[in-house]
């Protein structure tokens, strides 16, 4: 029997509390047996169930920016908008989505301030801050957030992808520096982490349940226009704004995580916090965080690719050499913020840095000699079976040559 990840997370999670398998297969409705074949190995193949597409799929982070921008924006201006982007849907489905973005339209409510225990939870979330140039290509950048909720410990990083990938790898640099991990995990409503919602009852993405599998976390999504449910990610992303952004230039990716780790050590973690009123790197000392596991998933960028004729790969608008005794083959390539790297057959066979530019050729200087050395050998051995054509006169004549003596061996 195949179950989904939902219930694979469920497994783990009740197991973590101390439950018993009859216990858990009894809560969950499934056999014992498995409870304990997805105890051992979680990594099953899930029964795939359709994905529901919407036009507005491809368009929702833009109608998230439009909303952070101007709260009250009306409905007509943003269509306008995404029709000039390719939107093709009615008003109607876009007047419905604005509304469950905003939630009720009411007057301001009072609502209790949450304080967790030490340890207790992180929260998440990303966001936007315009473009990066890299001479005539522009880059989208943006910044996972992540927050301790009891220290208000922060971790800020960089990336210019929202995409599953990276979520997962900015998490995981998330975690190995604070040094562990929560209980709990708040996230907002990305699609890398919350698939739908129906009430109270929320699909998690498949993918982000198997990440949090080996750290134990559960994970826990906001109400959509429920701000104060994060509050203290949402406060540490406006102070990142106000305090971090302003007044600064930046050559690439690389340098913008190198400022804001000098900022997040310097400033941002030895404040004085105006909720706490204390720094945060001291109150961290109190937060007892479970022990990362002794191994972690490789979360870069993964693709499978053919090498073409030009002994390249082709990837995020670039082409990355390869040696060209590649060429026609099907290689892996993995890659994060820094480096590119190509494997065949589990053996890495080139690294590249990253190029954020597009329509550029990134090419390693050994992989072109080899090319050219290939082209020599053959134009030499065309050029010595032409001239041995000639008669026995030219075969006489090639044995007195070098390469005589290399075209006879």
């Amino acid at each position: 029997m195949k179950i989904d990840k939902q219930i694979i997370f469920e497994i783990h999670r009740l197991n973590d509390l101390g439950w018993a398998e009859r216990k858990i297969a009894k809560h969950l409705r499934i056999s014992r047996p498995s409870v304990n074949k997805y105890l051992l190995n979680p990594d099953q193949t899930p029964v795939k169930r359709a994905k529901r597409v919407s036009k507005l799929d491809p368009h929702r982070d833009l109608i998230k920016q439009f909303v952070e921008q101007d709260p009250q924006v009306k409905t007509p201006v943003v269509l306008q908008r995404l029709q000039n982007k390719g939107f093709d849907g009615k008003i109607t489905i876009l007047r419905d989505y604005l509304q469950k973005l905003r939630g009720p339209q009411s007057s301001p409510k009072a609502f209790i301030r949450f304080e967790s225990d030490p340890g207790q939870q992180i929260q998440i979330d990303w966001g936007h801050f315009g473009h990066l140039q890299y001479q005539d290509t522009k880059r989208k950048l943006y910044a996972l957030t992540v927050v301790e909720g009891y220290s208000r410990m922060l971790y800020v990083e960089f990336t210019h992808s929202q995409n599953q990938s990276a979520l997962h790898q900015c998490l995981l640099n998330a975690l190995t520096f604070f040094g562990g991990t929560s209980h709990e995990i708040v996230v907002d409503n990305m699609l890398t982490a919350v698939i739908e919602r129906q009430g109270r009852l929320i699909r998690f993405n498949d993918a982000f349940l198997t990440f949090l599998i080996p750290f134990k976390m559960v994970p826990i999504a906001c109400n959509p226009g429920a701000p104060h449910e994060k509050g203290k990610i949402e406060s540490a992303i406006k102070y990142l704004r106000r305090n971090f952004w302003p007044l600064r230039t930046f050559t690439d990716l690389c340098d913008v995580n190198r400022q804001v780790r000098k900022w997040l050590d310097t400033v941002a973690n030895v404040r004085i916090h105006q909720s706490t009123l204390k720094r945060p790197v001291d109150r961290f000392v109190d937060v007892c965080l479970r022990a990362l596991p002794e191994l972690l998933a490789d979360n870069k960028e993964t693709e499978t690719l053919r090498v073409y004729k030009d002994f390249a790969v082709r990837f995020d608008a670039n082409t990355y050499t390869t040696p060209p005794w590649a060429i026609g083959k099907q290689v892996t390539l993995k890659a994060d913020q820094q480096t590119v790297s190509i494997f065949y057959q589990h053996k890495k066979i080139a690294i590249h840095d990253r190029c954020w530019r597009r329509g550029q050729r990134i090419e390693t200087p050994s992989h072109k000699e080899q090319v050219r050395k290939l082209q020599r050998k053959l134009w030499l051995d065309k050029d010595i079976a032409a001239f041995s054509s000639l008669g026995n006169e030219a075969l006489t004549f090639l044995p007195n040559t070098k390469t005589g003596h290399r075209f006879r061996r």
